[in-house]
């Protein structure tokens, strides 16, 4: 199974709208994936929710997505919450991630991904080589929410394309 990760906890984010891109492109291939927001998830604590998200979400996952933003040129200390609350070997060791980056900057958090790649890699996880950085992610979309920008949506394409073949 699959598990998408919109890793933040901001509403009505690009993250999030980037994060559903990728859940629908997966529908449309007949592949079944879990979407984990982190609005409203109590990362400080395994209370009763997030032990809940572990068991349905993290747990069955064997490839995970990061839609990471970029939050002061690294990624978000929510998901860095989450990540440090979590059950380390059950939710993330020998599983295999796939990393976006998400700015409105120029560098689509660049330095956030290579961050992440280092935490995820001390977790034992395997990070796919191809991290796609989305950069001025503020103009790619009409104003129905949907993605207008053909060479970003042909690059999240093959990027998932190569990594359900990972």
């Amino acid at each position: 199974m699959y598990t998408i990760i919109s890793g933040t906890n901001r509403e009505d984010s690009f993250t999030e709208k980037i994060a559903k891109e990728y859940l629908q492109i997966l529908k449309e291939k007949n592949i079944e994936a879990a979407f984990l927001s982190l609005k409203g998830l109590n990362v400080l604590e395994r209370d009763a929710s997030f032990l809940k998200t572990e068991e349905e979400i993290l747990i069955p996952a064997q490839k995970i997505i990061f839609i990471v933003p970029e939050y002061n040129g690294s990624y978000p200390g929510v998901l860095k919450a989450m990540i440090d609350n979590s059950d380390i070997k059950k939710d993330w060791w020998w599983k295999k991630a796939l990393l976006t980056g998400v700015s409105a900057g120029r560098a689509g958090n660049l330095r956030g991904m290579d961050h992440l790649t280092g935490t995820l890699q001390y977790m034992k996880m395997i990070v796919h080589p191809n991290k796609l950085p989305i950069s001025i992610v503020d103009t790619l979309f009409d104003k129905n929410g949907v993605i207008n920008h053909t060479p970003t949506s042909q690059a999240i394409k093959g990027q998932l394309e190569e990594f359900i073949n990972f």
